[in-house]
């Protein structure tokens, strides 16, 4: 896999691969191959793996399954001893693995793989190997969040055990995602007529209802129901049995301008008084997509009909505010409503766009006022003069969906006040798995919003481009790393695609 660029030829092997296993190691093979393991926490960072890494073993023996047990062991031991146990429970199983394999459990248990064997590329290998089309196989991983079990059922029984994996009530669907786009003009050039709705900057929402139950999700898909009992009660008041709602929720002030995404987040906190919460910061909603109705899937649907269902279906406060238009000029026109508004863009909507759970396709692009980017904290500097103690200069990396890993693009210590120095520096501390004299090199999982001038080519960094004026907006701690922007979308901003 590492030595082929080529993705017909990484297809092939991985193909190949999935072929040859048993039923009970095909999961785990995906998973491993995609840089997941089976377990959620395994608790085993950079350090722990330096302490624990002795001589390898000159001939292979380790078993997939002999791996997953052990770390199972380790991820479940607790008590007194515990961490010398779980040291000696991963020196165990180091100790049994040839030099390829250390390096490549190494490179699992600190997600920084660099195979390329990326979910999307896995699901073009599931799909070749069951002979099953890539379009079900895709939809099959959209509703199961995960594509392990789809390609075991896949593989083991084929596409009628796909039926399994379609939308079902409180089991919440992975998000649609939206690409950047540089601005107004090239988003209405590469739609042509789109549905613009405000990019507001609010907490994202999925929201399952059937008869009088109500469940709420985050866009991490956690339960967080009984932190918005407001929206329970909105979305129960509305006239449908069975639903699925997708949206942002906000915390408007009295002149009913947004608040900053940071206190409107503060409904969502672990330890609430939600009587008194919701008196100081009351929640409202604001629908965008509709995904299931009275028993129908939507996600197949084109844009225009879904919306159509939702607006309805809602009572217009309760919706996002849009215009359908193929005109630039009142693309813009509308832009700066949503800006004089306090919102953060647009988002650009394809009419035919179908809901791609967790894609990040064409067919939906946003439009900020600045240039932004979510990127991935790879280390930080010791910070001098006022900041000396704290970790300020930070290096930022993009995903890097073809070759695995993150592209740098650059470092910067603009924007950062006091309060997130102090906050960034616990918690990269918390992430540390290396240092020399002046940086920290950290676990690739802090998510930042980044806002910049312009991308430029620069032969300093590997990537061949960084950001110039880079300047820190804000953390995006309710975004998993595998959110953050692509390394071909920064490519695709700076024309170089």
């Amino acid at each position: 896999m590492a030595e082929t660029s080529k993705r017909l030829e990484k297809t092939a092997l991985l193909a190949g691969l999935l072929q040859r296993l048993r039923p009970e190691e095909i999961e785990l093979v995906v998973a491993y191959l995609s840089g997941r393991t089976r377990q959620k926490k395994t608790g085993i960072g950079y350090r722990a793996l330096q302490a624990a890494m002795g001589p390898a073993a000159e001939m292979p023996r380790l078993e997939v399954i002999d791996v997953d047990r052990a770390l199972e062991a380790i991820s479940t031991t607790q008590g007194p001893g515990s961490e010398q146990r779980r040291r000696g429970l991963l020196s165990a199983l180091l100790t049994a693995s040839t030099a390829a394999e250390q390096r490549f459990l190494a490179g699992l248990l600190t997600g920084e793989l660099r195979q390329g064997a990326l979910e999307g590329l896995m699901a073009d290998a599931v799909a070749k190997a069951s002979g099953i089309s890539l379009s079900r196989v895709r939809h099959a991983v959209m509703m199961a969040g995960d594509i392990a079990p789809v390609a075991r059922a896949a593989l083991e029984h084929g596409e009628a055990a796909l039926a399994q994996y379609s939308i079902q009530l409180f089991r919440p669907v992975q998000p649609m995602l939206a690409q950047s786009a540089e601005d107004i003009e090239g988003a209405m050039q590469e739609l042509g007529e789109a549905a613009l709705e405000f990019k507001m900057d609010g907490a994202r929402v999925q929201v399952h209802r059937s008869g009088d139950e109500v469940m709420v999700f985050s866009r991490q898909l956690n339960d967080v129901t009984a932190a918005v009992p407001e929206i329970v009660e909105t979305v129960r008041a509305l006239p449908a049995r069975d639903l699925i709602l997708d949206g942002e929720v906000l915390s408007l002030r009295p002149d009913g301008r947004p608040q900053p995404f940071q206190i409107t987040m503060r409904r969502f906190g672990r330890k609430l008084q939600v009587d008194r919460m919701r008196s100081e910061l009351p929640l409202s909603s604001f629908w965008f997509d509709l995904l299931y109705l009275d028993g129908a899937e939507l996600l197949e649907q084109p844009q225009t009909r879904r919306f159509a269902a939702l607006k309805a279906l809602t009572p217009p406060e309760f919706l996002i505010p849009g215009v359908v238009t193929a005109d630039p000029a009142i693309a813009g026109q509308f832009l700066a409503r949503s800006l004089a508004a306090g919102h953060e863009g647009v988002m650009a909507k394809a009419l035919d766009a179908r809901y791609a759970a967790g894609g990040r396709g064409q067919s939906w692009l946003k439009v900020k006022q600045a240039h932004t980017l979510d990127l991935v904290i790879l280390a930080a500097e010791w910070g001098s003069g006022r900041r000396k103690g704290w970790l300020s200069n930070l290096h930022l990396g993009a995903r890097d969906t073809r070759k695995g890993g993150f592209a740098m693009l650059g470092k910067t210590f603009k924007g950062l006040t006091d309060e997130m120095l102090a906050w960034q520096t616990e918690e990269l501390l918390r992430l540390e798995i290396g240092r020399d004299a002046y940086t920290v090199f950290v676990e690739p999982k802090l998510v930042v919003e980044i806002a910049f001038n312009e991308i430029q080519v620069s032969p300093r960094y590997v990537s061949g481009l960084a950001l110039r004026f880079a300047r820190v907006k804000r953390y995006r701690t309710d975004k998993t790393v595998d959110e953050a922007d692509t390394f071909e979308t920064v490519q695709r901003m700076a024309g170089a695609v």
